[in-house]
């Protein structure tokens, strides 16, 4: 792989000639993991979604975006609209770092509505001749052909007393007259908090103090918070940076998860729970969410890690974005859901009933690279169920479920090239209830599996040949009665 220079990391893509980036395009489009209905990058590294709103009548999808090569640098913000949250339609750069307080890139932040009009939020990052980092938080508004204006200055200039530069992400929400700003930190002795700013005319922007939870020592930095209420609980999203793996609890290199509780926003009190993760696979990270048309709490998040390299890198490009998923509190507990609208991406349904044992046996024909998969588990008198997906004589995903302990594993030891860094090939997690369905969504290299429901997801990034297609069902001992519904799912970008 190319070793970067910073100049080069920090190179304009204006500054790249369109014969290059035309170049790139082609390079990246021969890739032979490009997904089918995933936003990723035409071409370099896609990361954290930003500025999701539904604003009058489409929705709007942004992401961070690097677009010299699948490395992080200079960065800038490329959108999507949709009016489904399924077809895509890409609007190209809405940002770009070209001020003295985003030089060295514009950062993630929030989209928000005000007296009618769409502005976001986000951080500036500046460094100067010796490379120190200045993060402010600036704002710019959408005009009415769809172009921004950034504020002359930051609406939040720098960190508080006591923080240090890693200070960012704003998420922007409102409660009646007043519009609050929640922000990533860190301390001076690097732990990892969160603090909110209010405002009621959004270009004043007071320091409202830091927000107190039970987490003291919880890493070293937090970012990509979010608030949002959801059926009577108070939600707090963040990425906690730097918190040591738990048995099977955070095995990725960094984590994201949430809070559920209570939170009394004068006082900066939070009484909350324990802090859970909301996915446990592989590549799930910065998510953001969003009130959909139908006001439901809609989820999307970033399928990739920092720090981590992946088998695309040498073609050029990196990353995409998770399906959305709705969020709903069923018994106190959260529920994540493939959102309906992706059933219009559905085509050539399959359906079977069958008995699955001991012998390995090939679902005929069901085969695919890019379908969704309903496995219904009608009766189950297995001691553990196997589920190999995009499988091969060399290859395959394998879906481990344990009836006893109602643990659920994915295994991508056998799926292709992997990332790397990566702790161990297996991500697990202990089911509340015993499995009853899975609902999985694999594309041409990726797949995101819904447990009973919504109960739990695991998204991971997967690089099978294109001739690993096989899907295969058995036990380890006993039998299990099953359902299989399969689709295929057409392109929707």
């Amino acid at each position: 792989m190319k070793a970067w220079t910073r100049e080069e990391r920090y190179q304009p893509m204006e500054a790249v000639s369109p014969v290059t980036l035309e170049a790139m395009k082609e390079q990246v489009a021969e890739s032979p993991y490009r997904q089918t209905f995933h936003i990723q990058p035409e071409t370099g590294l896609l990361n954290d979604p930003n500025g999701l709103i539904y604003y009058d009548g489409e929705y709007y999808i942004s992401h961070q975006w690097f677009p010299l090569g699948a490395v992080h640098g200079l960065k800038y913000w490329f959108n999507y609209r949709s009016r489904d949250l399924v077809h895509f339609e890409p609007h190209g750069v809405i940002l770009k770092p070209d001020t003295e307080y985003d030089s060295h890139g514009v950062y993630s932040g929030s989209a928000f509505e005000y007296q009618g009009r769409l502005y976001y939020m986000y951080t500036g990052n500046h460094r100067d001749e010796d490379w120190s980092r200045t993060s402010s938080q600036l704002i710019a508004k959408m005009e009415d052909d769809g172009t921004l204006t950034k504020f002359p200055k930051p609406v939040i200039a720098g960190p508080p007393e006591g923080y240090t530069q890693h200070f960012r992400d704003p998420k922007v929400f409102q409660r009646g007259d007043t519009y609050y700003a929640i922000l990533g930190a860190q301390t001076e002795d690097e732990a990892g908090r969160l603090l909110l700013y209010k405002s009621t005319d959004i270009v004043k922007w007071e320091f409202h103090g830091e927000v107190h939870t039970r987490l003291d020592a919880f890493g070293y930095m937090w970012e990509c918070p979010d608030y949002f209420e959801l059926d009577g609980h108070d939600f707090v999203m963040f990425c906690p940076q730097g918190i040591e793996s738990d048995g099977e609890r955070y095995r990725n290199i960094y984590q994201s998860g949430y809070l559920i509780g209570q939170f009394d926003i004068e006082q900066l009190e939070f009484n909350h729970g324990d802090f859970l993760e909301l996915d446990h696979g592989f590549d799930f990270y910065a998510p953001q969410t969003f009130t959909s048309e139908d006001g439901e709490r809609v989820l999307i998040g970033w399928m990739g890690l920092p720090d981590t390299a992946y088998p695309t890198d040498k073609d050029e490009w990196a990353h995409c974005l998770t399906v959305p998923r709705t969020l709903h509190i069923e018994d106190g507990k959260l529920k994540q859901r493939p959102i309906a609208n992706l059933q219009k991406l559905r085509s050539n349904e399959e359906t079977a009933l069958g008995y699955a044992n001991k012998f390995n046996r090939k679902l005929q024909p069901y085969e695919g690279k890019q379908y969704e998969l309903i496995i219904d588990i009608l009766e189950n008198e297995a001691t553990e169920l196997y589920f190999e997906l995009r499988a091969s004589k060399t290859q395959s995903t394998l879906i481990t479920y344990n009836t006893r302990t109602q643990k659920l594993t994915l295994d991508r030891s056998e799926s292709g090239p992997l990332p790397e860094p990566v702790d161990g090939t297996t991500r697990s997690t202990v089911l509340d209830t015993p499995l009853q369905q899975l609902q999985i969504f694999v594309d041409t290299s990726s797949i995101e599996i819904f447990c009973n429901d919504g109960e739990r997801v695991l998204t991971s990034r997967i690089f099978p040949d294109s001739e690993a297609t096989g899907i295969k069902a058995s036990t380890e001992s006993g039998q299990v009665y099953l359902k299989f519904t399969k689709y295929d799912l057409e392109e929707n970008v």
